[in-house]
C-alpha cells in the first residue's frame, strides 16, 4: 500500500511541476512532508535524507557569487564575453557553453552554473534579448562537462567512493567520450537556436560601445573576492587530499569573505536562493521515500534479471535505465541507490570496468532530459525565475530530449567499442 501512495505522490508532485502552475518548491515540500506525515518514510530517515553537503554547497556558493555580483564582476564578464563574440549570438553561445562545460569539469556543475548564471543573465540583458537559449545550453553544457571527471558531478563523486576510481581513471575513460558529445552538442545548439538568436541593432551598439572599466564598483571588494574564489576553487581541486567536503569549502570560504570584505551577513544572507534550497529539502525527502518502499530496487532487480548475465545487456541497459530514471528522481539519490545494483552484478561475476562507466555516463547525461534531472538545472531554473525568465518544463525537455538521444548514442557506441567488443 505504502508503494501506491508513495508513487501516487511522486507522480502528482512530478505532474505538478511539469505543469508550473504551483510553485516548485511548494510542490516538493508538500509532498515529501506529506510522505513523512502519512508514515510512509520515519521522520529521522526522511531528515537523514537531506544531503546537507548539496545544500551547504549551493549556501556558500550563493553568497560568494552575490558579493562579486555586487562589485560588478559579472557586467564586466558580459561586456567581455560580448566584444569577444563581437556581439555575434552564436558564437556567443558557444564561448558560454564552453566556458562553462569546461568549469563544470574542474569546479563541479553546481557551483558552476552559480557563478555562470549571472553572467549569462547580464549578457542578455546588456543585449536586449531573451536568456533562455543561453541559459539553457548553459544547463546542458555543465552536464556534459561535469561528466568528464570525477569531481565535476555529483554521481561521479559517489561511483568514485563505491568503486575506488581515482581522479585519474574518470578522466582517461570518460574525458574522451565527453569531449565528443560536447563537440556535437555545439552543432546541435548552433541547428536548434538558429532561429532564435537575433539581437536588436540598437541593443548590440549600445553593448558594444560599453567600457569594461566602467562596470567594476568596488575594486578593493572585487579583489578579496577573487582570492577568496581562487582559495575556494583549489580547495574543491585538493578536497579528498584535505579530507574535506564542497560544503566544508564553500562555507568556509564564505565566511573568510564576509569578514575581509567586511559585509553585512543579514544583508549577504539574504541573497541566498532559499527556495532553490528547500526544493531540495522536499525532493530529497520526496525520492527518500519512493526508495523506501522499494519502488526503485524493484526497477533495479528487474534489469539485474533482465541481463541474464550478459555484460552487453547488463552495461548498455545499464546506461539508458540510468539516464530515464536520473531524469526523473535526480541524479544524487538514484546514483546512490544504483550503486548497490551494480556491485550486484560485480558480484555476479561481471567486469565491473563498463558497468561503473554505464552509471556515470547515464546518471549524468540523463540529468539533460528534464528541467529537475540535476541540481545545477533546478539552480538555473530558479535563478532565471527569479530575473523574470522562467524556464518551462517542457520548453526544456523539448531540447534536453534531443541532446539526452544524442549523448546517450554516442555513449552506446563507445562502451561498446572501448569495452565490450
Amino acid at each position: 500500500m505504502d508503494a501506491w501512495v508513495a508513487g501516487g505522490l511522486f507522480v502528482a508532485a512530478y505532474g505538478l511541476i511539469a505543469v508550473d502552475r504551483i510553485d516548485r518548491t511548494i510542490v516538493a515540500l508538500l509532498a515529501g512532508l506529506t510522505a513523512v506525515a502519512l508514515g510512509i518514510i520515519d521522520q529521522h530517515r526522511a531528515f537523514a535524507a537531506i544531503d546537507l553537503n548539496v545544500i551547504f554547497l549551493l549556501a556558500g556558493m550563493m553568497v560568494i557569487a552575490s558579493t562579486l555580483a555586487s562589485t560588478g564582476f559579472f557586467d564586466w564578464l558580459a561586456v567581455r564575453s560580448v566584444r569577444l563574440s563581437r556581439g555575434e549570438p552564436t558564437r556567443l553561445l558557444i564561448i558560454l557553453s564552453v566556458v562553462t562545460a569546461v568549469l563544470a569539469a574542474f569546479l563541479d556543475n553546481v557551483t558552476t552554473v552559480v557563478l555562470t548564471t549571472p553572467i549569462t543573465l547580464s549578457v542578455a540583458r546588456r543585449l536586449g534579448v531573451s536568456p533562455t537559449p543561453y541559459l539553457v545550453s548553459q544547463i546542458l553544457a555543465s552536464n556534459i562537462g561535469g561528466t568528464a571527471t570525477l569531481i565535476g558531478d555529483p554521481p561521479n563523486i559517489l561511483i568514485g567512493s563505491a568503486a575506488g576510481l581515482d581522479f585519474g581513471a574518470f578522466l582517461a575513460n570518460l574525458a574522451p567520450v565527453t569531449v565528443v558529445i560536447f563537440l556535437v552538442f555545439v552543432v546541435l545548439m548552433r541547428i536548434v537556436f538558429r532561429g532564435s538568436l537575433q539581437v536588436p541593432s540598437a541593443s548590440l551598439e549600445a553593448a558594444l560601445e560599453g567600457t569594461e572599466a566602467a562596470t567594476i564598483t568596488d575594486r578593493p571588494l572585487l579583489i578579496r573576492t577573487l582570492v577568496v574564489v581562487a582559495l575556494v576553487t583549489a580547495g574543491f581541486l585538493a578536497h579528498a587530499a584535505l579530507g574535506l567536503e564542497a560544503a566544508t569549502i564553500a562555507l568556509l570560504g564564505a565566511t573568510v569573505l564576509l569578514l575581509l570584505g567586511r559585509l553585512d551577513p543579514h544583508a549577504a544572507f539574504r541573497e541566498i536562493e532559499w527556495s532553490t534550497l528547500f526544493f531540495f529539502v522536499g525532493l530529497f525527502v520526496l525520492v527518500e521515500a519512493v526508495v523506501e518502499v522499494g519502488i526503485v530496487d524493484t526497477a533495479a532487480a528487474w534489469l539485474v534479471e533482465a541481463a541474464g548475465g550478459d555484460l552487453g545487456v547488463a552495461s548498455l541497459g545499464l546506461l539508458w535505465f540510468s539516464a530515464l530514471a536520473s531524469a526523473i528522481i535526480d541524479n544524487i539519490p538514484y546514483t546512490a541507490t544504483a550503486i548497490p545494483v551494480v556491485e550486484r552484478l560485480v558480484a555476479s561475476g561481471m567486469d565491473p570496468t563498463p558497468l561503473w562507466w554505464s552509471l556515470a555516463l547515464g546518471a549524468c547525461l540523463g540529468g539533460n532530459l528534464t528541467i529537475v534531472g540535476a541540481s545545477a538545472n533546478v539552480v538555473v531554473a530558479n535563478l532565471a525565475a527569479r530575473a523574470g525568465s522562467p524556464i518551462g518544463f517542457f520548453e526544456f525537455m523539448r531540447i534536453g530530449a534531443l541532446v539526452v538521444g544524442m549523448s546517450l548514442a554516442i555513449s552506446t557506441a563507445y562502451l561498446w567499442v572501448r569495452y565490450l567488443l
